[in-house]
């Protein structure tokens, strides 16, 4: 509900997975915040949807994250334990592939650089415990005790339900036009009129480049599939029973979790779809070629599966080539976290937090080189 078009502290703009934990952490703190959002409270059009993502804590992305997963997964609890509904499943997360993957290499330094419980699985042990997946030989299971799965529509609700019980504002259903900061202040054009504030978080995914056009140069935008296939035998493919994970198999890679809906488990085989600019030139639909691909390929990593895809939706998220986040100051009011390139859902209640530090005393407790807009043309330019 908002209070008006009266001037605020901090304006968020975006309300989906970063923005809404951005809103909770500045609300908790007893900023004087307002998000705006062009959808509804939930909605299926952003990067979030989709209703479940994967946890890890054991980053693949190298250790530089690992210490930001680690505080993520406390975020992720007590948003939960607030919400009194569970967030995150603590099922864990394997990654299984062949033990040469190199994949494993930096997730086993993770692991042992923060010593992370987990456990290392053979071929052998893999077959007796997760009989679900296709084992070859030469393949090796690394389960990381903390990881699991996330509810992302389920989150964003809490994350905004905690944040509007803690005095923040947020309006719905509408559009920002543009975001101008004079120096003095900055000033939000809207398409239910301005509202101004001393800094304004621009949160808002696929949406980013309308907004701050400058940064055009290093984020495009980009679409990623997600699929659900059903097993025969689902009771196989309970929480209790099997973790989130991530398969290589060959050359394929993909990713899924237990099964929350009672008849079938998402598993997405990555499939690669083009780059774009602008998010009303995206990818609306997948052809049958594609989900005939996306059917072979997952029954090969789990033979239970019946090989056609029952349910399947495209959600676009800003994107760079390096996969490395944007979360940094553009100019004297307005901070950006934007480039998540699909994988920032396990990220978001962190870097809220970031972003909410940064809105109240410039400091970004989990700052790299790399996250910066200057760090990402350095990368283009090389």
């Amino acid at each position: 509900m908002s209070d008006g078009n009266r001037h605020h502290s901090v304006i968020v703009v975006g309300l989906g997975s970063i923005g809404s934990m951005t809103l909770w952490q500045l609300a908790q703190q007893g900023v004087d915040v307002l998000g705006v959002e062009q959808f509804g409270r939930v909605h299926t059009e952003g990067a979030y949807a989709g209703e479940s993502r994967l946890f890890r804590v054991a980053a693949k992305e190298g250790e530089l994250f690992t210490p930001a997963l680690l505080r993520s997964r406390e975020l992720w609890r007590e948003l939960g334990a607030a919400y009194g509904r569970g967030v995150l499943l603590e099922v864990g997360a394997l990654s299984l592939a062949p033990a040469d993957h190199p994949d494993l290499t930096p997730t086993l330094a993770s692991i042992d650089h923060f010593d992370l419980p987990h456990e290392i699985l053979d071929a052998d042990t893999l077959r007796k415990r997760y009989p679900q997946f296709h084992v070859e030989e030469d393949d090796i299971g690394v389960l990381d005790l903390l990881g699991g799965a996330m509810r992302p529509e389920m989150a964003v609700a809490a994350a905004t339900d905690q944040a509007l019980a803690h005095g923040a504002s947020a309006i719905y259903e509408t559009e920002v036009l543009d975001v101008v900061d004079s120096g003095n202040g900055v000033v939000v054009h809207t398409s239910r009129g301005p509202f101004t504030a001393d800094r304004v978080m621009v949160t808002a995914g696929p949406w980013t480049a309308r907004l701050l056009p400058d940064l055009s140069d290093v984020v495009q935008t980009k679409t990623f599939a997600l699929t659900w296939l059903m097993p025969r035998h689902v009771e196989m493919f309970t929480a209790d029973r099997f973790p989130g994970f991530m398969r290589d198999l060959d050359d394929v890679h993909a990713f899924g979790v237990p099964t929350l809906d009672g008849y079938s488990i998402k598993i997405c085989p990555h499939i690669d779809l083009d780059a774009f600019d602008d998010w009303g030139d995206r990818p609306t639909a997948l052809d049958r070629d594609q989900l005939r691909w996306i059917g072979e390929q997952a029954q090969r990593m789990i033979p239970d599966l019946i090989p056609d895809v029952v349910r399947w939706s495209l959600h676009s998220d800003s994107w760079t080539p390096t996969k490395m986040p944007i979360i940094d100051t553009v100019s004297d009011g307005v901070i950006v976290a934007t480039a998540f390139s699909g994988n920032g859902f396990k990220f978001a209640p962190v870097w809220g937090e970031c972003l909410a530090a940064l809105a109240t005393n410039g400091q970004n407790p989990f700052a790299d080189e790399a996250f910066t807009v200057s760090g990402h043309r350095a990368v283009a330019l090389a």
